[in-house]
């Protein structure tokens, strides 16, 4: 794999570019720090764009849904070319000029074809994957899916042709020096998704514990850091 994405007219960055990075780590570090993207795609002139779940297994992203779904019907049937997101908002930006108002966000844009996984033993992987990428082991421990439910679900997968990475970061301060004076507040306001403690199932029997795959999400914690984490140590493993 390259070090970088290849720039071309529909990844590269028009505005802003300083903000833009093709670097391959990168977007894939956005990606492992993420468990929800968009997708988006045309369908007979028609744009849709969907949220779903998602994972990544080396080059690929990997998505899931009902056999019935038309969004992965016509995805699959046509490969099409879709549009993957995701992306993290970190702080709302006060500034004293009304045109410095921003927002600091880390954001992952990916093309490529959707293509649907037939093989039985992919689609057998991608059934355990949906579940062990964001809880480690977990498929192990619940009862596995059925043929039957197996027919049920479709998997589409799409190998990351183009990808670009933005990030902003800049503090309040980052306006022009003629506005600093103005007596209004300026700052951050900082914005975060927290892990609070996981509530139990209302007929679980109390004398069973939560397992290391629980456990992972510690309550406080953020959770792009604790995703992060478990693709690190997954990718340690033989």
């Amino acid at each position: 794999m390259e070090q970088q994405y290849p720039i071309t007219q529909r990844s590269k960055a028009k505005r802003l570019r300083e903000r833009a990075t093709y670097d391959v780590e990168a977007v894939y570090a956005l990606l492992d720090a993420s468990l929800l993207c968009h997708i988006a795609y045309v369908v007979d002139g028609q744009p849709f764009c969907t949220p779903t779940t998602f994972w990544r297994r080396g080059n690929l992203v990997v998505w899931h849904g009902s056999v019935g779904s038309r969004m992965l019907r016509e995805q699959a049937a046509k490969h099409l070319e879709v549009c993957l997101t995701v992306s993290h908002l970190d702080s709302v930006v006060v500034t004293r000029s009304a045109f410095g108002h921003s927002v600091n966000y880390r954001s992952a844009m990916l093309f490529g074809r959707a293509e649907l996984v037939e093989d039985p033993d992919e689609k057998l992987l991608e059934s355990r994957l949906v579940m062990d990428h964001f809880l480690p082991g977990r498929s192990g421990l619940v009862v596995p899916p059925t043929p039957s439910e197996l027919k049920q679900v479709s998997f589409l997968k799409m190998n990351i042709e183009e990808a670009v990475v933005k990030i902003r970061n800049y503090p309040a301060s980052h306006e022009p020096p003629q506005h600093r004076d103005h007596e209004v507040w300026a700052g951050q306001i900082p914005i975060e998704t927290r892990i609070r403690e996981p509530v139990p199932c209302e007929l679980l029997d109390p004398s069973i514990a939560k397992g290391p795959d629980i456990a992972r999400y510690r309550e406080g914690a953020r959770l792009d850091e604790t995703l992060s984490q478990i693709r690190r140590e997954a990718q340690k493993q033989p």
